[in-house]
């Protein structure tokens, strides 16, 4: 099973606008009637519930949305880029890692934009006006976001069970379920993760089986790391212990090692509910096993079922299932909040709101020199980049833009007088205050 993954994403670029004028037959002075380009494709993580780990992954990485169409004349506007929807199984964690944003995808259906298409650039239509009746420049469309994003997948069971390496929780797990993990009799036989699904009578539990913790495990020894985190999201787990280890280990100093790593790798798991299964009983005689169970029982106490299993003879696990059915309480659904209540009123409770701030104004000034000043700031940036600043008309545009959103009075602010340099995005201007 394939378990993690970190893949890198592009939302589209916008389509550029268009500039164009009317040419038509006894029409010798057409206006402007160049179209907006569209908007790049968006990028969104979706649950799929068909998916069951991070293997399609493997084979791609990186992943774009598509591009936004260009404007063309007669106010054709550009089509907006098609939307990439990337598949994720239930249980997975993924972190942009262009912001640190976390996202847990737990149902199915849930969808979240991880990367934002570029607007379209808008075609010398748009600048017409009174003052200025052709507009010879248009607007370029800009690039869409792009990042890294890890992904991890926690599985989403019900139980967990956890031991020692050839404590015998493969051999429990197909025993009980129809699963079919590796199972043999030396130590790390399962190296992935392997879920089976226990049928009661009215209900269904899905236990996972996760591979043996070691010393150390915690701390990344082994595979502890990818191990331990399938363990977060369980409700229940079960610590199968060895009652009678062949090779002479002491049983309640393993029991001691597992639920240490448990412990220090989060401490919220030391707080879920637990059943102790001990294992291999049929190689012990059964006046051992009753002795065992006892010892057991007195040194966990009531809150700690002990349950001595064989999956050789079968012994226990009617017991052990009808325990897990019993400690594992049915979930009850959520109230739909995107329904009217009794007042009317809709309660449409979002998943992961993100506050942007508005782009064009997102910038700083700074003096770096005598006469030299520094406009910086992706918003700032983003917007000079919209321009062609070879052209005339666009540059003089521009420059109106930049005094509407403040930044002529913010270089003021700082000291800048008529005839000094002034950087903007890499670009040098020649802004006049007035």
């Amino acid at each position: 099973m394939q378990d993690r993954a970190r893949i890198h994403v592009q939302a589209g670029g916008g389509g550029d606008g268009s500039l164009s004028f009317r040419r038509e037959a006894h029409v010798p002075r057409g206006g402007p009637d160049g179209g907006d380009g569209g908007r790049g494709g968006d990028v969104v993580l979706v649950c799929d519930d068909s998916l069951r780990d991070l293997e399609s992954f493997r084979r791609r990485s990186y992943f774009k949305a598509g591009r936004g169409g260009h404007g063309q004349g007669a106010l054709r506007h550009g089509r907006d880029g098609e939307t990439l929807a990337i598949a994720v199984p239930p249980g997975t964690e993924a972190i942009v890692e262009a912001d640190g944003t976390r996202l847990d995808f737990t149902r199915p259906g849930q969808r979240t934009m991880i990367a934002r298409g570029g607007p379209g650039g808008r075609g010398n239509k748009r600048f017409a006006g009174p003052t200025h009746q052709t507009p010879r420049f248009a607007e370029r469309g800009l690039p869409g976001e792009e990042t890294w994003v890890s992904l991890q997948l926690k599985l989403l069971a019900d139980v967990g069970l956890v031991g020692q390496p050839n404590a015998g929780k493969s051999s429990l797990l197909a025993r009980m379920t129809r699963a079919h993990p590796k199972v043999a009799d030396y130590p790390f036989t399962t190296l992935r993760p392997v879920l089976g699904t226990l049928q009661a009578d009215d209900r269904q539990l899905v236990i996972a089986d996760i591979p043996g913790l070691i010393e150390g495990a915690s701390a990344g020894a082994g595979l502890g790391h990818e191990f331990l985190a399938h363990v977060e999201r369980t409700r229940l787990l079960v610590h199968v212990l060895d009652c009678s280890p062949l090779d002479g280990s002491d049983p309640v100093a393993n029991h001691a090692t597992v639920e240490h790593e448990l412990d220090l790798h989060d401490p919220r798991l030391a707080a879920l509910p637990r059943v102790l299964a001990l294992t291999k009983a049929d190689l012990i005689d059964e006046a051992t096993r009753e002795t065992a169970r006892a010892q057991w029982r007195e040194r966990l106490g009531e809150a700690v079922p002990v349950i001595v299993t064989s999956t050789v003879t079968g012994l226990g696990l009617p017991d052990l299932a009808a325990e897990l059915v019993r400690r594992v309480p049915v979930l009850v659904a959520a109230p739909d909040r995107t329904t009217p209540d009794a007042g009317g009123d809709l309660h449409d409770l979002a998943e992961h709101q993100v506050f942007r701030p508005a782009a064009e104004r997102a910038y700083r000034v700074e003096q770096v020199g005598e006469g030299s000043y520094r406009v910086s700031g992706k918003g700032i940036e983003r917007l000079v980049a919209r321009y062609d600043l070879e052209n005339d008309d666009a540059l003089a545009y521009l420059e109106r833009r930049l005094r509407g959103i403040g930044v002529i009075r913010a270089l003021e602010a700082e000291g800048f007088e008529p005839g000094d340099e002034v950087e903007i995005a890499g670009v040098r201007f020649d802004l006049d205050p007035d």
